[in-house]
């Protein structure tokens, strides 16, 4: 196990698109940004919720959680969490993205993608996830979870909302056991040096194409190393999701 010390910031907006005041929704009797941070706490003693939101703000302070206020104007979660970095005056030497719309966030993904920061080349880390081969073609093409390649060193090739590796010569519906698929989960952590420095850069054309902002790193020829786990995670995107995890957690008592 390396020796660095790890922040966790959740970045917590109220104004989204597709579902306003998503992170006070409740999930069980308890909101989700209340189980995302109690699910970081198991394992970092050092986290805090990132929102420019003061209903969000006084929900955290209810719990007893920790809070930055940060600018509204931020146009990611790696931009929020840097400034929420700055303004906590932390001494950490990585900052983990810990996305706040994902309530059943695991305690040993958090460890894996710490795990990752053993190796010391290793500048910014995510998670992924093997696709089941006896899954389907409609699950694995949909473009609203990411899919990725990876080298023989566990560093991401590409990301995309697309297919890859495309399968010559099969029928679609045999990729899924034809070939070996990841599934991005959408965890992100940053050495603090290196997240100042992405935090600076400019759209790219990758990401503008698939609108995946760690494209940008990618083109800017950063490396992202990716810690496997089988976990699945349940992200809460709109009102059906909520429902949906309400039903997983009333299925897990």
């Amino acid at each position: 196990m390396n020796n660095l010390s790890f922040i966790g910031i959740i970045p917590a907006r109220y104004a989204s698109s597709r579902f306003p005041g998503k992170p006070l929704a409740k999930i069980g009797n308890m909101t989700m940004i209340e189980r995302v941070w109690r699910q970081a706490k198991k394992v970092l003693p050092d986290v805090c919720v990132a929102t420019d939101d003061e209903r969000i703000a006084q929900t955290v302070a209810q719990f007893g959680g920790d809070f930055i206020m940060t600018r509204s104007d931020h146009k990611s979660g790696t931009d929020r969490c840097y400034e929420a970095y700055l303004n906590a005056k932390s001494n950490a030497d990585v900052v983990i993205n810990i996305q706040g719309d994902e309530p059943f966030v695991h305690e040993e993904q958090i460890c894996k993608i710490m795990e990752c920061f053993d190796d010391p080349a290793t500048q910014i880390a995510t998670l992924a996830r093997k696709f089941d081969p006896e899954g389907n073609y409609a699950a694995l093409s949909d473009w609203t979870k990411p899919k990725l390649t990876i080298d023989n060193n566990c560093n991401a090739l590409y990301f995309s909302r697309s297919v890859i590796p495309f399968v010559r010569n099969a029928d679609p519906q045999t990729w899924p056991s034809a070939a070996q698929f990841y599934m991005h989960v959408g965890m992100y952590a940053y050495k603090i040096d290196v997240l100042e420095q992405i935090t600076q850069l400019p759209v790219s054309s990758l990401e503008a194409a698939e609108s995946l902002e760690q494209l940008r790193w990618l083109q800017n020829g950063y490396k992202i190393k990716v810690g496997i786990t089988d976990k699945e995670t349940i992200g809460i995107d709109t009102p059906d999701d909520l429902q949906r995890a309400n039903q997983f957690l009333a299925s897990q008592i």
